[in-house]
């Protein structure tokens, strides 16, 4: 298998004559050249292309990258395009050498006989089992482009609220991060500058000035202490909530209770587990299967636990309807939509709307949130930085009223 990481631009000669030029992966100039050779170029010129000082190495596969592939894959086959040859067309014209690699991969097994879905399997990090069933049904049926069409869907939605989740998390983290960098400048810097100039007055400083010099004088001894315990913090918490189950399912109960981000989260909660199941229902994968697939793809552990409750009472012969009612984490809308789509006939439908809706629900929340949290961060600023300028000056203005 090629390296990716190496990149080989060439210019030849075509089956007609004509003069091209292009790159191609490889693990060596000799490789390139007998893989140009097979495709019927005649190599006039050929060198390693030179890496870039900022493309920062291959760079990680993100669930973005694989959300894209499937739809060029989808947009491949329903053109007609033999799978082996649109795995070729999209690996090759991938730019992040990352994603090229792994593309090429996944050609070379089905190459070997193996099916899509075998191939898929064997990228567990890239690709989970929801996907690889709904690719496995979709070619025991006959039916991939479908099916691969419904998958790529399913990601770019779940793609896209994630990134509508993080836009409601990033705004107000990156605020307190620029709070505690200003207040760290100003405290080991211009605090102690305010103090040089205070001791010469040789006057008793205000209550005020004196804990923000204190702190100050601190901060400058044992930053290295307070950076230390913020990145161990940082650390265990990270860890717990990978290893420990209880802290994370503590944790997931408690952001849904969150003021503002709570119901953000619920109904991005919400979203996801309608998305998945609707997009599992229409591939004709049985109920009772598919629920044991979305319990995982909700991302908390109430409606992850809530799914499994459901599923249980769905194979005891429950009603899907009764069995969300009785978990109390759906609103009663999403349970009269689910009871409609199954007396209906049409439950991937009707899941497929109710997803829909709370896809606009999280979408119309994150950008009120984020006009409501303006204000609120500016007047935090205010007081954090006002607070150590005042401190600052306070003296000043006692000297003034004396004089």
């Amino acid at each position: 298998m090629a390296d990716s990481g190496t990149i080989y631009t060439w210019e030849g000669l075509n089956k007609n004559g004509a003069r091209i030029k292009g790159e191609t992966p490889a693990d060596n100039e000799a490789t390139a050249r007998a893989e140009l050779r097979k495709n019927g170029i005649n190599v006039i010129k050929i060198r390693k292309k030179p890496k870039s000082l900022l493309s920062g190495g291959k760079k990680k596969v993100v669930p973005a990258d694989i959300a894209y592939f499937l739809r060029q894959m989808t947009t491949m086959l329903e053109s007609g395009v033999p799978l082996v040859q649109a795995f070729e067309i999209v690996g090759r014209g991938n730019e992040k050498p990352a994603m090229r690699d792994l593309v090429l991969k996944l050609k070379a097994d089905v190459e070997g006989g193996e099916t899509f879905a075998q191939a898929l399997s064997k990228h567990p990090r890239h690709f989970d089992d929801l996907v690889t069933n709904l690719v496995e049904a979709g070619e025991q049926a006959g039916t991939l482009e479908t099916l691969l069409d419904k998958v790529a869907t399913y990601k770019e939605k779940t793609e896209a609220l994630k990134g509508k989740i993080k836009k409601a998390l990033f705004y107000p983290a990156a605020v307190v991060v620029v709070a505690i960098v200003v207040t760290a400048i100003l405290l080991i810097y211009v605090v102690p500058q305010f103090e040089a100039l205070f001791t010469g007055f040789g006057a008793d400083l205000p209550v005020f000035t004196r804990m923000v010099v204190d702190l100050s004088e601190f901060t400058q001894s044992w930053w290295w202490a307070i950076l230390g315990v913020m990145v161990a913090i940082g650390f265990v918490f990270v860890q717990a909530r990978r290893r420990l189950p209880r802290f994370a399912r503590f944790l997931d109960i408690m952001v849904l209770k969150a003021p503002a981000f709570g119901p953000i989260l619920r109904k991005a909660a919400i979203a996801r587990f309608a998305r998945t199941l609707s997009t599992m229902f229409s591939a004709g994968v049985p109920l009772v299967d598919a629920l044991t697939s979305v319990s995982g793809a909700t991302g908390n552990a109430v409606y992850r636990e809530a799914t499994l409750r459901m599923r249980d009472e769905t194979e005891a012969g429950g009603q899907l309807q009764w069995s969300m009612r009785n978990t109390a984490v759906f609103p009663n809308m999403v349970v009269q939509m689910v009871a409609i789509g199954e007396e209906s006939g049409s439950l991937d439908s009707m899941l497929s709307k109710v997803a829909d809706f709370y896809e606009e629900e999280v979408d119309n929340a994150v950008d009120s949130l984020s006009s409501l949290l303006e204000p609120l961060i500016m007047v935090v600023l205010g007081v954090l930085v006002g607070g150590l300028v005042i401190a600052m000056y306070l003296p000043i203005f006692q000297m003034g009223q004396v004089i």
